[in-house]
């Protein structure tokens, strides 16, 4: 027995396993090795200018002839130019200062030395020709999008939001589009702007996730599109267990981030992948702190701040311009106690860092012996 849906066929892999588009996470390294592996890769382009941008896409190009995939973000609340105004108030640009200092008193507790642009630059490989655009703002986003479709990538993902102005575009140059969505609502609005894959993923997801739990979503968002397009079941899946579960629940794939990262390809610092190893069902966090929407991460003090602290996060893309300094200056420093990077409930079924090669086989061939052994229950 194989392990194959229609996705394989849509996507021309050969297992129905997607890796979710992790941030920095999700190099072409690790991209690469999963298609190469038999399943999608898919870059986690959410944090790069366009420059490296095409850089990363050329790079995975050069690592594998297999289909691969991009992931950005495209908040609609971002691209409506969302938090510049409010009743009356400062506005959240106005608020950054303050929020910075409290950052900066942060770090000064920790022991945590504030990294000066060309650090940061450097810790995360930024192309000095991005450096007009202010990370995760609508002008970012759409310089993002024009270098997908410049490169013919052949798959995009929508990590957040809509692509609905891009689509268009998209489907002439046959890239194949999914969105990642969280509720009902959302999977029939960007059904009804023409994507081809819809990831369910529920609040048991590491990063950007659901209110609603992995388990409720996934049948629920199959039974809103009704047939009209695949589904892929995403959260907390974290072995083949998981992957046969979300096939029960009727997806026909699986979006796994969590398991991927301690992988010797996932681009993050060893400590984050340590502390991963380390981590157990308790071992994440739903926070604003980093990137100013609910976002699941690795617990640590970072998040822990702002929770009792008393300040609200600000609104993305602002959160950003705070914490942008704290996460380079704790990951610089090997903190994970600090900022151990957005990882998902299955925290507790990573026991080790192994290739990414390894993990896809191992979700591949323990979801086939427990679908196989469902049938057994049928007597």
């Amino acid at each position: 027995m194989s392990l194959r849906t229609r996705l394989c066929d849509m996507l021309g892999i050969a297992h129905p396993i997607l890796l979710a588009g992790m941030g920095a996470a999700s190099t072409p390294e690790l991209a690469a090795a999963v298609s190469n592996a038999g399943g999608l890769g898919v870059l986690g382009a959410a944090s790069c200018g366009p420059n490296k941008l095409r850089a990363w896409i050329r790079r995975t190009r050069a690592l594998t002839d297999k289909p691969f995939g991009v992931d950005t973000l495209l908040p609609a609340s971002v691209r409506r130019g969302a938090g510049k105004e409010n009743t009356g108030g400062p506005t959240a640009a106005e608020m950054v200062p303050q929020h910075r200092r409290f950052a900066a008193d942060f770090m000064n507790q920790e022991g945590l030395e504030d990294p000066d642009a060309e650090t940061i630059a450097r810790l995360f490989d930024r192309d000095p020709a991005d450096a007009h655009l202010v990370p995760l703002s609508r002008e970012f986003f759409e310089a993002q999008m024009e270098v997908v479709i410049e490169e013919r990538v052949p798959v995009y993902a929508a990590g957040l939001g809509n692509p609905a102005p891009w689509m268009a575009r998209l489907h002439a140059n046959g890239t194949k589009v999914i969105a990642v969505v969280g509720a009902t609502r959302h999977a029939v609005q960007v059904l009804d702007s023409g994507v081809d894959i819809i990831v369910a993923q529920g609040h048991d997801g590491g990063g950007h996730n659901s209110l609603v739990g992995t388990m409720a979503l996934i049948p629920q968002v199959v039974d809103a599109v009704a047939g009209r397009a695949p589904v892929v079941g995403a959260g907390g899946i974290g072995d083949g267990r998981g992957v046969a579960a979300a096939l029960m629940l009727g997806a026909e794939g699986a979006w796994v981030g969590t398991a991927f990262l301690a992988t010797e390809e996932a681009g993050i610092h060893p400590a984050q992948k340590q502390a991963l190893v380390a981590g157990n069902d308790q071992g994440t966090v739903v926070s604003r702190s980093v990137t100013g929407k609910p976002a699941r991460m690795v617990r640590g003090s970072w998040a822990k701040a702002y929770e009792e602290g008393g300040i609200e996060a600000l609104p993305m893309p602002y959160q950003g311009m705070v914490a942008g300094r704290v996460t380079a200056a704790a990951y610089a420093a090997g903190r994970a106690d600090v900022w151990g990077g957005f990882a998902g409930q299955g925290l507790g079924m990573i026991h080790g860092v192994r290739p990414a090669a390894e993990v896809l086989a191992d979700l591949v061939a323990r979801a086939e012996r427990e679908l196989g052994r469902a049938r057994s229950l049928l007597g």
